[in-house]
């Protein structure tokens, strides 16, 4: 089970203290046929590590190091549903697996400490958003930036119909349904038998709207405080913001069935509603810089940035992300 990108995920890593720790980075594929050659990229780095291992442990405890990571290697449900990129990271006692929205380089790296810079600078990056897919009948949840967007496989208890959700108490799982085409991809349901059953399937979706609106917020708006965008038929929106108590559901939404339009579509239409959020956000950034160097309180000089970074006296770090600066010797 991939695990969901956090700081508390990034600081459990970094207060691993056992020897050695196995990090691991890969760009990975989302569709066939090109995610078959994934495993075989992951197998050369497994030999990556193997060799570095064996500079320092017998044969005899880099297979016990290394054993865990290559059981991944036959994991078919793992290939089939990877994202842009993968890493892995494995020591005594402890295993983890992050799928990443965004493609990375690969590294292979043995060291007393695991490797998290490029989960950090991921996870700093403010142009990250989830969407949430909704139908009457089932959800999505995808997590995207400015380029790309990736379905996230939804973590354990979190149910993903209507049915999972409600389970016995749900009404209309009795009743006689006929289906008819609607727009945006989702089909119109007519239904006969008891009388008042609409207000009943109406009080289904409610009740299944909540369900959902709680999960999403507790399970993921509130661990990485990523801006939420709702996608779906423009007769649901009013239902799931009666019911939503996240603060992070942006008040602009897509109109759409998600299923109804490819990944690239809908990754489009979601930067079009996060666009102006994230400006707002490097805006407010821009300006509170220059309040805090106006009081002496901020500084674009990497030298003094580094040694109030040493004493503990930075509060937020603004970084342009590739950026080069040379050092020239004097």
């Amino acid at each position: 089970m991939m695990e969901l990108l956090s700081k508390e995920f990034i600081q459990e890593l970094l207060t691993i203290g056992h020897q050695p720790c196995l990090s691991l980075y890969m760009p990975t594929h989302r569709s066939h046929p090109e995610n078959l050659q994934d495993p075989l990229r992951f197998r050369n780095l497994l030999k990556q590590l193997e060799k570095s291992l064996l500079s320092k442990y017998s044969p005899g405890e880099v297979k016990k190091h290394i054993e865990p990571l290559e059981a991944l290697v036959n994991e078919y449900s793992l290939w089939n549903h990877t994202s842009n990129g993968l890493a892995v990271f494995s020591t005594n006692g402890l295993f983890k697996i992050v799928g990443l929205s965004v493609s990375v380089e690969e590294m292979a790296m043995v060291a007393d400490s695991f490797h998290t810079k490029p989960l950090m600078q991921y996870l700093q990056s403010t142009d990250r958003y989830h969407v949430l897919g909704l139908s009457l009948h089932d959800i999505r949840l995808f997590e995207g930036n400015r380029h790309s967007l990736a379905e996230i496989e939804l973590l354990p208890g979190i149910p993903r119909t209507i049915t999972e959700a409600l389970g016995d108490d749900l009404t209309d799982k009795h009743s006689t349904v006929a289906s008819y085409g609607g727009t945006g991809g989702e089909s119109t349901s007519m239904h006969h038998g008891h009388s008042g059953r609409n207000e009943e399937v109406e009080k289904d979706a409610e009740r299944f709207f909540r369900v959902v609106a709680n999960n999403i917020y507790e399970r993921y708006s509130k661990p990485t405080g990523l801006p939420l965008i709702l996608a779906a038929l423009p007769e649901h929106h009013s239902l799931f913001e009666s019911v939503n108590k996240n603060p992070l559901l942006l008040s602009k939404s897509i109109a759409v069935n998600p299923t109804s339009v490819s990944t690239d579509k809908l990754v489009n239409l979601a930067w079009e509603i996060m666009e102006p959020e994230y400006n707002l956000k490097l805006d407010s950034f821009v300006s509170s810089f220059e309040q805090a160097r106006v009081n002496g309180k901020g500084s674009d000089d990497y030298k003094e940035v580094a040694v109030a970074a040493v004493e503990g006296r930075v509060d937020t770090l603004i970084v342009e992300a590739d950026r080069i600066i040379p050092v020239y010797k004097s």
